[in-house]
């Protein structure tokens, strides 16, 4: 997602190298899909069928009584998909021999949560009229997923930004469906002050692009989606990687416009609208105290979405009561809200994790 400093000889020679970024893998990797018959939403609404789609690594492994006890979730956050997660700064540095999460010893589940990926969707040709799905939901809709698989219980939950947000949800609403939580990049409250504000921004981008029609749009609204793109750039952003990385006017635009144009291709105007919207009503906060679970909570100093001087972390883990939080200190190497996903700044919390859940 990022690039990194290509001419180490215009440092000074007292400053270390930048690490490398990891090699590319081609990990085996499998695919499938769950039908979930006549899915009820929190809304009333219902549809016929759900399709949850999932990538999978490793093998399930079942203990004595013949109940998968190595099945590991890991959640994506808004508009990303299982997929993301063989990337080589998150797969190259877990699932390895001997690594955190090495495949061999674990099953690995990415699943494409509802509105997102190859799971159901508005674009699929419901548009405007798909369910009006939410956080709820979305977690509803990986438990059934995961009995389908046959999966009892997890070993971890691990959740990136929205993911993180569903973590949370998974602790109050099935405390001990899971022996151990790793939410990234979110905080247990309602979405609200300039983290809403940007996302209603971005929704309004794109509503108001006479292109839209309302939804029933045949071709993208471009206009409107480029306006809500550039809301999730620069909210997704990295102040000191990215002045590191384009020290100069010129190399700052051209990145920053390249990036928004890129993304655009991917985007479908009711899917985005959709995905933003489905936080609406996301608030763990009044029931902490259930999260029993163990929890390694890490947010990033550098995270515009969720900024380090909110005061919520030191008093949400008084009261949650067996959950610890780091916060990533910020440097130029550091992703801001994509630190989420870099496993090399967080991995050793995740050994320690698994080590006192063992």
């Amino acid at each position: 997602m990022f690039l990194f400093l290509a001419a180490l000889a215009l440092q000074p020679a007292s400053t270390p190298a930048p690490a490398a970024a990891p090699t590319a893998v081609t990990w085996p990797a499998q695919e499938g899909d769950v039908s979930l018959v006549n899915f009820k939403f929190r809304s009333g609404e219902t549809l016929p069928r759900l399709n949850m789609h999932y990538t999978t690594l490793g093998k399930p492994h079942r203990n004595a009584a013949g109940e998968i006890d190595n099945a590991v979730m890991v959640l994506h956050g808004t508009g990303g998909t299982g997929q993301q997660f063989l990337r080589p700064q998150f797969a190259g540095e877990l699932y390895g021999p001997g690594q955190p999460l090495d495949i061999s010893r674990y099953w690995i589940i990415l699943p494409d949560n509802i509105g997102h990926g190859k799971s159901s969707k508005p674009s699929d040709g419901l548009k405007m009229q798909f369910p009006k799905y939410d956080y709820d939901d979305m977690v509803e809709a990986q438990r059934l997923m995961l009995k389908e698989l046959e999966v009892n219980r997890l070993r971890l939950i691990f959740g990136t930004s929205m993911g993180c947000m569903h973590a949370f949800v998974w602790g109050e609403t099935h405390p001990n469906f899971a022996r151990a939580l790793m939410p990234m990049a979110c905080e247990p409250i309602e979405i609200a002050g300039l983290n809403r504000m940007w996302r209603q921004l971005a929704i309004n981008g794109i509503k108001s692009d006479p292109a839209w029609q309302s939804g029933a749009y045949t071709a993208q609204p471009t206009l409107g989606l480029r306006t809500a793109q550039s809301l999730l750039f620069v909210a997704g952003a990295a102040p000191l990687n990215y002045q590191a990385q384009y020290p100069t006017r010129q190399a700052a635009g051209t990145f920053a416009e390249e990036r928004v144009s890129t993304a655009l291709a991917a985007l479908d105007a009711n899917d985005l609208i959709y995905q933003l919207e489905s936080s609406r009503n996301y608030n763990p906060w009044p029931k902490l105290e259930s999260m029993t679970a163990p929890v390694m909570w890490i947010n990033s100093a550098d995270d515009f979405i969720n900024p380090r001087n909110l005061n919520v972390p030191g008093e949400a883990v008084k009261r949650m009561p067996n959950a610890q939080f780091r916060m990533i200190a910020e440097t130029d190497d550091t992703r801001g809200h994509g630190t989420h996903t870099w496993a090399k700044f967080w991995k050793d919390d995740l050994v320690r994790l698994l080590a006192r859940t063992n």
